[in-house]
């Protein structure tokens, strides 16, 4: 059958009252509206029922572009499918694929990030934000999350894994499990491709800090303490440390603004603490004395131990480290934070309440009510801990032998 337009007649074409059509034939035509916008459209029966189709808008879409998609609208038909139908499913898988372009791995790992740091410190941050961009991303960050397989999470995990760094490539399995999890709970993904990835890695080494736990060793240890000569933060930091058993950071980041000597009280504030909870530390009359000597070097405001370097940053952790060392004791023997093991391991062995120790050691309730509940009735107990923990402390250094 003959075409019946040309572009002259579909230009001349002016517009009326109501539409009315310019027929080309077997089924397409020109729809002309009242505005004058004129439409492609094309005609067909499937199913026994009448249904249309648009082909676009003329002059976009020309006489010999429209005859074309018409040409393959019957194709389909011939095939026995609906055109419509194939449109409709075209289009939707067009939009998922464009919708998955936003929904790569790092775009997932970036909003699960926003939403749950939060409640993280600003250290914890940092660290998680250098796992996803720089041993994750590379790898896996343009590839849209619904594509990512377990073993496409394994490449990357597992380039921890080869260099040695067994810890850190559990702790990468981690973090893309946390991501998926997140990805499948928000309905992004259907299925948690990363879930069980440690499966698959090195297991990790239990790995415990060195402490001394014996009596008698422990009062040398104090003694070497006492004996040590360097800058007056270090050694301060050092005389307290086995009294509060806190951890180093903990420690080295004090204010006087946190620290009450008149009600023998230490308040470490949520945002320096691991488990994001203030955290209160009942002060023996043995750590008074020496906070108050060591204000003599600090003053009365900022921080506690201060740099040497400067007034604004506070000691580090190697200071204290290197200190211990020139003392003789090796990384095999005691660490700084094996004040925190002796403390335990000795507490408990005289008999005082698991759950008092764990208080004060401030390690995660998973409970949130029975936290504040512990926080608020254990501490007449543990200030009494903490004070004969001092005099025990004061007993060895003074009476064991070397």
């Amino acid at each position: 059958m003959p075409f019946k337009l040309t572009d002259t007649a579909i230009r001349a074409a002016k517009p009326k009252e109501k539409r009315y059509k310019l027929s080309d034939g077997e089924g397409l035509y020109v729809e002309v509206a009242p505005n004058g916008g004129k439409w492609w459209r094309i005609k067909y029966r499937f199913g026994g029922k009448e249904k249309r189709l648009s082909l676009g808008v003329y002059p976009a879409v020309g006489l010999k572009e429209a005859r074309n998609r018409a040409a393959e609208i019957k194709d389909i038909l011939r095939q026995g499918l609906d055109p419509g139908e194939e449109r409709r499913i075209a289009k939707a898988e067009a939009v998922a694929v464009e919708v998955a372009k936003g929904q790569t791995f790092e775009a997932v790992a970036r909003e699960w990030y926003e939403k749950k740091r939060v409640a993280w410190t600003a250290g914890h941050q940092k660290k998680i934000l250098s796992r996803l961009e720089n041993q994750l991303f590379p790898y896996l960050g343009n590839v849209p999350l619904a594509d990512l397989e377990a073993a496409d999470f394994l490449v990357a995990i597992q380039k921890a894994e080869v260099r040695g760094a067994i810890e850190t490539a559990h702790r990468l399995a981690q973090l893309c499990g946390q991501v998926t999890r997140y990805a499948r709970i928000s309905g992004i993904v259907k299925h948690d491709a990363a879930a069980g990835l440690t499966e698959a890695l090195t297991p990790v080494q239990t790995c415990h800090y060195a402490t001394i736990t014996e009596p008698a060793d422990v009062g040398c240890l104090l003694r070497d303490i006492d004996a040590y000569r360097g800058e007056p933060t270090i050694c301060h930091a050092l005389r307290i440390l086995p009294y509060v058993f806190v951890r180093s950071g903990e420690l080295r980041a004090a204010t006087w603004e946190e620290i009450n000597l008149d009600t023998a009280t230490w308040v470490i504030p949520a945002g320096r603490m691991k488990m994001r909870r203030p955290h209160v530390v009942p002060l023996a009359s043995q750590v008074v004395n020496l906070f108050r000597s060591m204000r003599e070097f600090s003053g009365p405001t900022g921080l506690v131990f201060p740099s040497t370097f400067s007034a604004t940053r506070c000691i580090s952790d190697m200071g204290l480290l290197n200190a211990l060392r020139r003392m003789g004791y090796g990384k095999e023997t005691m660490t700084i934070h094996g004040f925190r093991g002796m403390a335990s391991t000795l507490l408990n062995e005289q008999g005082y309440r698991p759950d008092v120790i764990e208080a004060q050691l401030a390690h995660g309730e998973k409970n949130a009510v029975r936290a504040a509940y512990n926080h608020a009735v254990y501490l007449p107990e543990r200030r009494c801990m903490m004070q004969e923990w001092a005099d025990y402390l004061d007993k060895l250094r003074n009476t064991m032998n070397i």
